[in-house]
């Protein structure tokens, strides 16, 4: 893992207060605590603090939330700076976070990092408008629609140079853009739709229905084919029947000593498993 390390001094805010609602907001993350646990609030906070700042987490900031836990500033310092979500440096308005890892590196990643260096500058730069930065980052799980990218928030995914050039234009022109898969894939299905599975009855619940209603039937059947009066041989338990299990029968010419009744008497038991071998 790499070091990493707050922004120079020149770009840190001199203060940073909550605002009055992110304040009380903070306040019933803590509350979900019991007393002396409310350390467990450090990182909901820290997100909540970067997402005021403008997608970055300042040393003030830091140093808040710190106070309203009652923690130790380098305790929250050091939960800042290891997890990379929490950015260290001012970023765009638009924060482009590049998946650079295998699936995505073999379907294409490296030609969209050219484009960020070409049209954002180094992994790290904040353009002259403030719109954009980017940096490379580890796999985002969007594997299945390589290559991909999450900007701020969502993920934009099946890109080429092409439609990620144009998803650039269209946020720096404050277009609508179309998050999810720029080819019109839905969620991870094959390029193509999908070839399995097609059945729409999977899906709505009336194939379960059917498996029900056919042993509905097949009991119904059953039923009407005995006699009245019963017989018409042993019938089939079904789903929630009882099932009695016959106990065996002991050994012919093996003793059995009787079992004791509840009032202490002893039960009489098979003539034959009862009766001791002697000789003669």
């Amino acid at each position: 893992m790499s070091v990493r390390r707050l922004a120079p001094d020149a770009v840190q805010p001199k203060e940073f207060d909550f605002t009055d609602q992110n304040a009380q907001w903070a306040k019933g993350q803590v509350a979900k605590y019991p007393p002396g646990r409310q350390a467990s609030a450090v990182i909901p906070l820290l997100w909540k603090a970067q997402e005021q700042a403008g997608g970055w987490t300042p040393r003030r900031a830091i140093e808040q939330v710190a106070a309203m836990l009652g923690l130790p500033y380098i305790r929250v310092l050091e939960i800042a700076t290891f997890y990379t979500m929490f950015n260290l440096a001012p970023v765009g308005r638009y924060h482009v976070q590049l998946c650079g890892t295998v699936p995505c590196h073999v379907c294409g990643a490296l030609e969209l990092k050219r484009i960020c260096e070409e049209r954002i500058g180094a992994q790290g730069t904040v353009t002259a408008d403030g719109a954009f930065s980017w940096i490379e980052v580890e796999c985002l799980g969007g594997c299945c629609n390589a290559p991909m990218v999450q900007i701020n928030y969502d993920y934009y995914e099946d890109l080429d140079p092409a439609s990620f050039g144009k998803l650039l234009d269209d946020l720096a022109a404050g277009r609508p853009v179309k998050t999810g898969s720029q080819t019109g894939r839905v969620c991870s299905e094959p390029l193509g739709g999908p070839t399995t599975l097609q059945d729409p009855a999977l899906y709505d619940g009336s194939r379960l229905g059917a498996w029900k209603a056919r042993f509905a039937d097949a009991a119904a059947q059953d039923a009407a084919k005995k006699p009245e009066g019963g017989g018409g041989g042993p019938a089939v338990p079904g789903f929630g029947d009882k099932v009695h299990v016959a106990q065996p029968a002991s050994p012919k010419g093996v003793g059995i000593a009787p079992a004791a009744s509840p009032a202490g008497n002893a039960v009489p038991s098979d003539e034959a498993g009862s009766r001791s071998q002697k000789p003669g």
